[in-house]
């Protein structure tokens, strides 16, 4: 029975993006880094990408979240 391979670097911080706050948290499994972006309330997510590198995965997973957060509309309350 192989050992689990568990989570290295765990990163967590919060970015704002059109007005949005949006929740990064970054870890590496194996060779593959992942970013998650969700939006911080109510915690939805929005993208979550892996990568070779920790800046590439960070990168696709804000450009998505900046696709979608673009396309939301605001309303007033």
């Amino acid at each position: 029975m192989s050992s689990p391979t568990l989570a290295q670097g765990f990163e967590e911080r919060v970015v704002e993006i059109d007005g949005w706050p949006v929740r990064l948290t970054s870890y590496r499994i194996g060779d593959k880094f992942i970013c998650q972006a969700d939006n911080v309330s109510p915690g939805a997510c929005l993208a979550r990408m892996s990568a070779e590198s920790a800046s590439e995965a960070e990168s696709q997973a804000l450009s998505k979240a900046r696709h979608l957060l673009g396309k939301t509309k605001r309303r007033e309350v």
